[in-house]
């Protein structure tokens, strides 16, 4: 069996010392931490930890004690849509807390993924690195198997994302195999890293959009900065993650050189197409708000001896059939249908 923390020495990694990433460049070949023999138990420790805050604090205690009749008058679907939001969104924050100091001391300061977390600690950067990857992975196995319907697109990036993430420390068992190991994870992270960032707004929105469904001028600015936020992203990570594949080019093997601009694409199709649909969804809050305003001039009319004319305001923007993009009926109750939902997760 190989110890996992040996140094495997390789003559072909080049040196280039004058270059921006030097310090990737000249990363000895080892794995990426020792806790990934024991990646499976990890997964199964944090979906079991999901299923406790699901089953005892959110779904019978903080969900119905924090948003009322708005969450228990859902119906079954979109209440499980709901709490996911919940979820997914808390799990992107305690991931980002868990990588953003490792990442940037492996990317920027220069140290390795063996180096230690804190000054005597046992803990090294890697496996803090590996424990928050699998967080992300867990939590899109788990909305895979909580959630009743998602759109094709989330399910292609959720499927994607687990393989990828889970095939980046497997590969990694053996670095004599994979002499990309370690920048392979690092870019994977830095795939993780944007999909964090960018798109834990749209989580925040679709709850927005639960709470305040009649509050078309809301919605219509968080919308807005949802679509922005999700096209600037994909900016900076097609930007970012290209720079530092371009830079690290003679460290990839040929089969990486083809794979990982091919996903790249990919995933940044998946995420203009979710930016697209928030973008839709601010012009229909748009013309939600025009028709009230409508109604309400016919309100006045109405009064100065005009025959009334009123729009009934459950009504307003309803469709028959109409679903959001989760694959989601709209709000019963009498609720207006505010908008089509995109399945916010994609990328």
């Amino acid at each position: 069996m190989i110890q996992q923390n040996a140094t495997i020495t390789t003559d072909d990694a080049p040196k280039h010392h004058h270059h921006v990433l030097h310090h990737l460049l000249d990363l000895p070949l080892t794995t990426v931490s020792e806790l990934v023999p024991y990646s499976g138990l990890i997964f199964s420790c944090i979906l079991i930890l999901f299923f406790f805050a699901k089953h005892y604090l959110l779904e019978s205690n903080l969900l119905p004690k924090l948003y009322g009749e708005t969450y228990t008058k859902l119906d079954i679907v979109n209440r499980r849509g709901f709490l996911n939001h919940h979820i997914a969104g808390a799990s992107k924050i305690i991931c980002l807390a868990l990588a953003i100091y490792p990442f940037f001391a492996v990317v920027c300061a220069g140290k390795n993924l063996h180096s230690p977390y804190a000054p005597g600690s046992t803990a090294t950067l890697g496996d803090v690195l590996v424990v928050a990857s699998l967080w992300l992975v867990a939590m899109y196995a788990f909305e895979l198997i909580y959630r009743i319907k998602i759109s094709p697109i989330g399910i292609a990036h959720h499927v994607g994302t687990i393989l990828i993430g889970q095939s980046a420390l497997v590969l990694g068992l053996d670095p004599r195999l994979n002499r990309d190991v370690d920048i392979e994870f690092i870019i994977c992270l830095l795939w993780g890293a944007f999909d964090i960032i960018s798109e834990f707004w749209p989580h925040v929105a679709i709850i927005l959009y639960r709470v305040y469904p009649n509050n078309h001028n809301f919605l219509r600015k968080v919308f807005k900065i949802a679509c922005i936020s999700t096209l600037f992203g994909t900016f900076c990570e097609t930007v970012i993650t290209m720079f530092f594949f371009g830079s690290l080019w003679d460290r990839w093997t040929i089969d990486f050189k083809i794979a990982t601009p091919v996903l790249h694409v990919v995933f940044t199709i998946a995420q203009l197409h979710g930016s697209r649909v928030f973008w839709i969804m601010m012009r229909r809050q748009e013309m939600l708000l025009r028709e009230e305003g409508e109604g309400g001039e016919r309100d006045l009319e109405g009064q100065d001896g005009v025959e009334r004319l009123q729009v009934p305001f459950d009504t307003v923007g309803k469709e028959k059939g109409n679903k959001d993009g989760n694959g989601e009926g709209v709000l019963g109750g009498g609720r207006p249908l505010s908008g089509v939902l995109p399945d916010c997760e994609s990328r």
